[in-house]
Parts: C-alpha cells; structure tokens; sequence
C-alpha cells in the first residue's frame, strides 16, 4: 500500500492512534513497551504501523514481516528485524554476539537457545544509546516459530528501554506467541469516518446508491473501500468475508495482463523476502522480457519494484499466487532455487526445490534433511520439524520416509507443537513398520499423551512399547519402563504410574547388569525398605555412571527417599553444571526447582527464593509455567499462613484441572508442615494423612514426621505409632543421620523417652538439614517445659530458636519464642533477613551483587537488560535504606 493510501487510512483513527502515541511517548523518556494490534485483513494495521513511523520523530526504526512461505525458516523475522543494528553486533559480550551469529546463520555452532532472546535484547539495548527505537512487526501470524518466541520475550523485557514494539496480526488467524501482551483490536471505520475516506480515496465517480452499496458491503473495511469501487459498485451479491472479497478484487487485475508480467508477479510472490537479486535471475532464467513485464507489472498497483520488492498488500501477493495454476508455481519456485545461492542459503534454496517438485524425489528430500539438521543446530526446531514433514512427503523410499516421519514427530513434541505430532503420527499408523518401529511410534504415543492435558494414556503406550521389545531388545525394554516413570516425574503425573510400570515389569526379560534400578524400585515394592534400599543405593550410584546423568528426575526422587542430602545435593550442582553448560532448560529449570528444595531443607531460604526466581525467569523466557513444587516446599517452610495457602489453594486448582496427582501430594506434605509449624495440629493431620496415603516415593516419608507429630498433638496415639514404625523402618534401613535423627524425635514424640530426644539432636549435628535439627530442640525443649524442667529446656528453646529465626523459618520460630515466653524468657527480637523486604527476583538480584556481579551479569541470568537491573537495584536499595553496591555488600540480612 502506498504512503499516500496509508495516510488516507487514518481517519477515523483517533483511539489507535493515541495508544501507539502513549507507547512511543513512554519509551522516548526510557519506559519501554509493546503493543499488538489485531484484525482482520485490509482493516488498516500497517497503515497504523506506517503512522507510528510519523509519530516517532527521531526514533531508530527497524522492521520485519512474517511470510506465510517463511514461516518454516528459524529466527528469518527476528534476523530481518535485526538487520539494520546489528553493526551493535561488536559492542555486544563475545558470547552473545556468537550466539546472534549463530542464530542467523552467521557462523556455525550450536548457540544456547534459551540466551538468543538476552542477546537479542542487549543488541536492541545497544542501538538506543543513539536514540529510541522503533520495532515494527506485520503480517504476525506469518512469523517463524523461533522468531515469534524471542519477539513476545524482548516485548516483555523492554520496560526499561527506551524501545517501543508495535505488532500487527490479523484476525481470525491467533497471534500465538503474542497473545499475553497488550493489545489493541482494529475494527471497522464507523459510517461518517467510511464516507469520508471513500471520498477522499476514490477516483471513481459514484452515485449515492452505489456509494451505499459500497459501504455496505466492505463494512467499514479500509481496503475493501478502497477496492470495491474498481468494479464499479455493480458487483453481485457476496456472502463471503471481507478480504476473500478483497483478494478477489487483487485477483481481477490480473486479468488482460501478458504472460510476461504475470509470470513476473508469480516469481516475485514465490519469493517471501522481496530480494531483486532474486528476482530479476529468476525471471531471466525463465527468459522474460523484463522491462516490459516489469512495466505492465507495475501498472497494476499491485507491486513496487525497488531496493525492495513489495507488494501493496498480503492479500495481494496471496492473491498473485493462488491466481497462478499449480504448475506455474512450480516453475517459479524451480527458477527461484536455481538462482539461490547452495553455499550461503541452502535451507532456502531447498525450501524452493521442494516446493518446486511435482512427486517424491529422494534428492530433495536428503538435502530437506540436511536443512533439518542445520535449522536445529541454530535452535529452529520447529524449523526442523516441517523440513522433516516435507521432507517425509517427497520420500520415494518407503522405509526413509517412515524415518523421516518419526523424526519429523519427535521434532515436533521437542518443539512443543504436540497437535500436529500426534496428527502427523497417524500417518504411519497404517505402513509396513517392524516391531521397532512400532515400540517407537508406542513411545512417541506415550510422550504426547504425558504432555497433552486430560489423557491419561501415556503410561499405557510406553509399557506397550516396553512389551513389543521384551523378546527383540530386553535393555531397550527396560529402558522404556523407566522412560514412563522419568516422564511422569518430569510432567508432574507420576501418581499411580509407579504401580504401573512397577506391575508390568515384574513379567520384564532380565537385566543385562543385575540388578539395575527397575530391579531395586521392584524389590523395594514387594520386600519392603530393608531388602530394597541397598539394591536402590547401588543403583543411583551405578558403574562408574551415576544414574542422575540419563534420568536426573527418577535420581532425585530416589536420593530423596533414601533420607540421603548429601547425594540430593551432588545431583543439583550437576543438574546446574550441565544445564548452564548445555543451555538446556529442561536440565537448568529441574536444576534451580532441587537447588530450592535442597536451601530449605537446609534452612537458606534465601537462596531457596534466588533459585525460585531464576527459574521463573527461565520459564517467563521459553513461555512456559513455572515449576510449581519448590515454591510449594519454600512457603511452607517459611511459615507465612495467608501466603502459604494462597498458594496451595492455587496449584490444588491447577493440578486438579491437569490430573496431577503428585503436585497435589507435594501441596499436602507443603500444607502439614506449614499447619504444624502454626500449632494448627487437627489440619496438619489431615494433610498428612492424604499426603502418606498413595505410599509415593519421598511424598510419603518426608510427609511421616509430619503425621506422627500431628497425632501426637491431637490426642491419637494409635495413627502416630503405626506412622512411626513406617518412618523407623525407611530410616533405619538408609541409615543417614538425617533420617535416624528424625525419626529419633517421632519416636521421642510417642514414648516421652527423653533419650529419643538426646539421640536426634546427637544425629541432627551431623545433618545439614537445620530446620529439622532446630525441630528436634524445639521438642525436646516443649517436652522439658512440660515435665517442669524450665532450667533444663531454656538452652534447648533458645538454640531451636536462634535456629529457626536466623533462617527465616517464622511459624516454627514463633513456637519456640512462645515456649520461651511460657519459661519467664524472652526471645531475642530478630533483626529480619533482607529477603523479608524483597520480592524474589530482588534476593536473586542483591545475593548476585553481592558476590560482585556485574549488572550485566546479571542481566544474563535473569534474561534482562542491565538498565533493568539497575532499576530493580534503586528499588532494592530504597527499600533497604541503602545507596550504593558497597553497603549492599555489607548489609548483614543477605545471608542464608
């Protein structure tokens, strides 16, 4: 569309214009922001884009435009938008400047996914220190997966850059990625507004009826006004929608022109990134007059040929291209490839070729393959995905395009677009597959139905692949028993699939290395934690390969039931190790969820509230929910009643609607402690008793102290002795002096032995599990006080005190301070950490600065900007009463 047409376009305006306005108004004085403006086709989207440009006097402004034939090319709309800044490129830290490289083909390596939308957002930070800048982003339903993705992160993040971000995407199509960020809806111009823009665009004379007629039917659409009147008004009546309206009026033009020009308008609308070095070859290899097709071309209105080729409209190129018989297109697509570069574009020129090819065609399809492989080394994995469909598609060898298939699935769950997975899986449902074949299609099955919401068959499908390779490939088999209960872990779905893939097992083929872990977790099951625990220990250690390293979640699971920290804690800082290493956010997020869980079982509640942010950034980043149960464990711990159940009552909701039995067993452990430490001992009971009820792994044991102490409270002896016994049992078969420590204070509980209560503090010394230690002095102290040993239990009272208030640990603290109290003794007043007055992504913030941490640095690990750092840093300093980096260095509430 012309510029002149985009002004015209503005009448009627008024709202939209004022928003846009606002969003470049804020960002001119450093507050940054996004705006997403939808509707349908033709309604006048770019034309506000266009006058944006006008109202952002002095801003840089960049570009980019999804394509409805580039939506398979990974980061093409990011590297477009890109192109003008990136000489900021050079001012960017080594390692983000090889990521951009990366991600736009630049160099080659893999580059860390997860970081692409941080160097993005240094590289946007970088080009505003010369003025604002303006991002411009059409056609959106159009963009490329990886590009959607870091576009809705950067329009996220920019709040403290002096950068505005307006995207246009058209309705009824779903903005995707862009659907939680502010938006604006585009409708249809009223009747004066309609009047006045047909008068002031139209070159056609019209009557009256006829203008009526017209405004009528385009229903206050900018572009349908503008196109209706070239058929005269006359034309019969139409049920269809406004732009197919309008695509036909584009349509019609066509009619009367040459050959030349119309195979000319096909080529450059084969061609999604308006390139005339592309073009202009292609045409001549097609041996077109190109002066005069270019000429009759343009006479249309529909294309303008310059540094870039573009037509006036979307709709318009779709129009040019749907107008063309299939084998034109063809032809365009071939010329195309022919003239694209192999060495400097080859997933392009290989896009080209295949859509190029009129039936299979192994050669397309291999170097389809090779696209496949090179979209997923820069992070495209959707990318990946549709080179592997197509490439299925061409496949004239049955067998190759089975495995294409398959892979194409596999790419697909990873790049979680899990609809089309499971649809593209039942094509080969009906084709002449082997048994190993069929274990994997079984597999994926599984793995679509762990992921998908309300399908329980996931462990159904995975047993069944288990089965089919029982007799073929028995290590494979068991490997896939074991694949079922990691997914269940790492889903959240684990209640109740243990049973199951437990039950199946028992008929498995041997282990190869007896026993491995499913012989352990099998023994365990039916002999109980004696017989079970040393086999489970030798397991998660394994042959020189721990068992953490191929399945972390299971690992965790398994040190946690074993009473075991030490390993819990070995496994965190490898998960961290190598998911900072790897980039990979499954690895780093189930790494910062046990690094919580690890701090507040050990009482450093701050650096429990550090990771929880951390992985909420990592989450926020990929558009993905945070994990939920390490947030469970720390405001649990932490004692804040109306807090904690805020939460609880939230993820109950949520893991109900998901069927995620084991989250809501992690609310129930979260909920008995909590009650407990509130002195709330009949609501503790009930919470730990339906946490204990499905016998979990780990669920249940740590949820058993709880029981025992609730019970003893609430006056029922026989549920706290039948507690104890199975907590004495796991205990005293792991043998930590974690686990005997606790359990020598249930026990201390039951009998009112004052030797129990001696031998927990005895093994708590050596448990890096502080909570639970200053636990075992707050009962032995309540049990002196009540046999009137005031003198006995004060130093006890006051250690569980010290304890629990240094660590945050509040409900349980004030028990102890009212023990204290109930002796004639004051508590010490605590001071209060810093993280009381902080939010969490302010402790990660001020723990990192703290160690000397750049803002930059940062910036990396929270995926911000260093200007947002800094702002948050003003914030923490005020509400620390602080001024400087230095003081908050020595500001002594930062610690554990």
């Amino acid at each position: 569309m012309t510029s002149a047409q985009a002004s015209g376009q503005l009448i009627g305006r008024q709202d939209e214009t004022r928003r846009i306005d606002e969003l470049t108004g804020a960002a001119r004085a450093g507050r940054g922001g996004a705006l997403v403006l939808r509707g349908e086709a033709g309604i006048g989207k770019s034309a506000l884009l266009d006058g944006a440009v006008r109202a952002a006097a002095g801003f840089g402004v960049v570009r980019a435009c999804g394509s409805q034939y580039e939506s398979e090319l990974p980061f093409a709309a990011l590297h477009q938008l890109c192109v003008p800044i990136l000489p900021h490129l050079a001012e960017l830290p080594a390692r983000q400047g090889e990521i951009l490289r990366n991600a736009f083909g630049l160099s080659t390596g893999a580059p860390d996914v997860l970081r692409i939308g941080a160097a993005a957002l240094e590289l946007l930070s970088c080009a505003t220190r010369e003025r604002p800048l303006l991002c411009l982003i059409d056609d959106c339903h159009w963009l490329d997966t990886a590009s959607a993705k870091v576009l809705a992160f950067l329009a996220r993040r920019v709040g403290c850059e002096s950068v505005a971000m307006v995207f246009a995407a058209r309705l009824p199509h779903a903005a995707g990625e862009l659907d939680d960020l502010p938006g604006l809806f585009v409708g249809g111009l009223g009747d004066a507004d309609a009047r006045a823009f047909l008068a002031a665009r139209s070159h056609v004379t019209l009557d009256e009826q006829v203008r009526q007629r017209i405004m009528a039917e385009a229903r206050g659409n900018p572009l349908a006004l503008l196109e209706l009147p070239r058929a005269g008004g006359f034309a019969p009546p139409d049920a269809s929608s406004v732009p197919s309206r309008i695509e036909r009026s584009f349509r019609d033009r066509l009619s009367g022109l040459s050959d030349g020009a119309r195979s000319l308008l096909t080529v450059a609308s084969a061609d999604p990134i308006g390139d005339p070095g592309l073009l202009w070859p292609a045409a001549r290899r097609l041996g077109l007059d190109i002066r005069a097709a270019g000429a009759d071309a343009t006479a249309t209105g529909l294309i303008e040929f310059s540094t870039r080729v573009s037509f006036c409209h979307p709709l318009a190129r779709s129009a040019v291209y749907r107008a063309a018989a299939a084998e034109e297109r063809r032809t365009a697509h071939r010329a195309l490839a022919e003239v694209t570069d192999p060495v400097t574009d080859p997933d392009r020129r290989a896009w080209h070729r295949a859509q190029a090819s009129t039936g299979p065609d192994d050669e397309v399809a291999a170097e389809l393959e090779r696209s496949a492989t090179r979209a997923e080394t820069r992070g495209g994995v959707a990318a990946a995905a549709a080179f592997l469909e197509r490439a299925a598609e061409l496949s004239l060898d049955g067998a190759a395009r089975t495995e294409r298939t398959l892979a194409a699935v596999r790419a697909k769950l990873d790049a979680g677009i899990n609809g089309t997975a499971a649809e593209l899986l039942t094509t080969v449902e009906n084709a002449a597959l082997d048994e190993y074949q069929r274990a994997r299609v079984d597999l994926l099955r599984g793995q679509i139905a762990f992921v998908s919401h309300n399908d329980g068959h996931g462990p159904v499908f995975m047993l069944r692949a288990a089965q089919r390779l029982a007799g073929l490939d028995p290590e494979w088999s068991r490997e896939c028993f074991l694949d079922a209960l990691e997914m269940s872990l790492v889903v959240g779905r684990a209640t109740g699939v243990m049973d199951m893939v437990l039950a199946a097992a028992r008929s498995a083929s041997p282990a190869p290395r007896s026993p491995d872990v499913l012989d352990a977790l099998i023994r365990l099951e039916s002999d109980g934690h004696r017989a079970g625990v040393p086999l489970l220990r030798s397991a998660l250690d394994g042959e020189g390969t721990p068992l953490w390293t191929r399945r972390p979640a299971l690992a965790v699971l398994l040190a946690s039931e074993l009473w075991d920290p030490l390993t819990h804690a070995a496994i965190t800082e490898w998960l961290m190790k190598t998911g900072r290493e790897s980039g990979s956010p499954l690895l780093l997020r189930l790494g910062l969820a046990q690094t919580t869980s690890c701090a507040v079982l050990s009482g450093d509640l701050g650096q429990a509230m550090e990771a929880v942010a951390e992985e909420e950034a990592i989450a926020d980043a990929i558009d993905a929910p945070p994990v939920t149960y390490h947030r469970l464990q720390l405001a649990a711990m932490r004692g804040r009643r109306e807090e904690a159940l805020e939460l609880f009552e939230t993820v109950t909701a949520a893991a109900g609607e998901r069927g995620a039995g084991q989250l809501i067993a992690n609310t129930d452990w979260a909920a008995a402690l909590l009650h407990n430490g509130l002195a709330e001992y009949p609501a503790a009971l009930a919470a730990a008793r339906r946490a204990t009820a499905h016998g979990d792994l780990f669920l249940a044991g740590i949820s058993l102290p709880e029981l025992v102490e609730a019970a003893v409270r609430c006056g029922e002896p026989d549920a706290a002795a039948t507690a104890l016994e199975s907590l004495t049992e796991r205990t005293a078969a792991s043998g930590t002096s974690s686990g005997l420590g606790i359990a020598a204070y249930a026990r201390g509980l039951v009998t009112g032995v004052e030797d129990h209560y001696r031998e927990a503090i005895e093994y708590l010394e050596e448990s890096p599990m502080v909570p639970y230690r200053a636990r075992a002095h707050l009962l032995y102290g309540e049990w002196l006080r009540r046999e009137g040993r005031r003198r006995d239990c004060r130093p006890h009272l006051r250690t569980a005190h010290e304890l629990l208030s240094g660590a945050g640990v509040e409900a349980f603290a004030r028990r102890a301070a009212d023990e204290l109290r109930a002796t004639g003794e004051k508590a010490q007043g605590r001071s209060g950490a810093a993280y009381d007055r902080l939010t969490a992504q302010e402790v990660y913030i001020a723990r990192l600065v703290t160690t000397g941490a750049t803002s930059k640095e940062v910036a990396a690990r929270l995926f911000l900007s260093p200007r947002t750092i800094d702002a948050h840093l003003r914030n923490i300093f005020r509400k620390l009463g602080i001024s400087s980096r230095r003081q908050l260095r020595d500001h002594p509430g930062l610690g554990g």
